[in-house]
């Protein structure tokens, strides 16, 4: 079965940082590709970082400079940075696991970005 369980979200002011984790339990994490969303309730979900398989993992555009992701093999967890935060970077925060197409989700962590 494919665990994935996400952490490290909370409140934080503007211009603060945290990671987020993702720790998986599938048998062989390197064969799925890794990535995360973002969504405000009411809102379409919005990739934050498109999978890989590697830690070559993709950060969208408008996200690059500020969000970084890697991954550890040994520890089976994926991280996402997030720094120089702003308010609208508010949203939960899923990661997901994804091979062939077959998606699987965590139950999402809350980032909360407020003075």
């Amino acid at each position: 079965q494919v665990q994935l369980v996400e952490s490290g979200g909370g409140l934080v002011q503007p211009g603060g940082s945290l990671r987020l984790s993702c720790v998986a339990s599938p048998r062989d994490f390197s064969i799925y590709a890794m990535g995360w969303y973002r969504q405000v309730p009411g809102k379409q979900r919005e990739l934050v970082a498109a999978g890989t398989r590697n830690s070559d993992t993709a950060i969208v555009e408008s996200l690059k400079g500020r969000f970084t992701i890697s991954r550890d093999h040994v520890k089976n967890t994926v991280y996402l940075q997030m720094n120089s935060l702003v308010p609208e970077d508010t949203a939960v925060y899923y990661c997901y696991a994804d091979r062939r197409g077959t998606i699987y989700w965590g139950q999402g962590t809350q980032v909360t970005v407020s003075s």
